[in-house]
């Protein structure tokens, strides 16, 4: 009797431990999934900051525009204000030229529904120093690198906040513009 008890008392303890094991909120975690997980999240992350655009600049005879695929990082909303910074810095593309001038300053761009609001200090109008074409090419620029977004279908212009009629006075920028397909080559 004695053995069976043992026995009984040993069968108990085994089918305790035995179900201990099976519990799933103490199953002890394996550490190589741990660091697998980490792993497999940083380069989502890091795809996820950068963005391959394409940016529009006018050729030098100043007869059409020419996009220039660019990748850029990005946090965001922010996609919009790094696309026109990376067009404002210009390309290497030495048969390409740059016609937003250098001492403007890109106070920001919001959007709100289909439409980009792109916000310049007045350096733009006081250093742009370009006739007609010039002018056209400028807003073009602007216009058609944002319109590359899908959801962005118009851009309005504005010097410190408020909307403007004319850059130099050869072009109606007062209210959005829509891409401007006929410069594009």
């Amino acid at each position: 009797m004695k053995i069976t008890r043992i026995i009984a008392v040993m069968m108990i303890m085994l089918m305790t431990l035995a179900l201990a094991g099976c519990d799933q909120e103490n199953k002890p975690q394996q550490p190589k999934e741990a660091p697998k997980a980490v792993a497999e999240q940083k380069p989502e992350k890091t795809a996820e900051d950068k963005l391959t655009i394409k940016l529009y600049f006018p050729n030098n005879d100043a007869t059409k525009l020419i996009a220039v695929e660019k990748t850029i990082k990005v946090k965001g909303e922010d996609k919009y204000r790094a696309a026109v910074e990376a067009l404002m810095e210009g390309t290497d593309d030495s048969k390409l030229t740059v016609v937003i001038p250098k001492q403007a300053k890109l106070l920001g761009v919001s959007v709100k529904g289909d439409t980009a609001q792109v916000d310049f200090d007045k350096g733009l109008i006081k250093h742009f120093n370009g006739g007609s074409t010039g002018e056209e090419f400028l807003v073009g620029s602007i216009v058609n690198t944002l319109t590359e977004f899908p959801e962005i279908k118009k851009v309005q212009i504005t010097i410190e906040g408020k909307r403007v009629e004319t850059i130099k006075g050869h072009m109606d920028t007062s209210k959005p513009l829509s891409r401007m397909t006929e410069l594009i080559k």
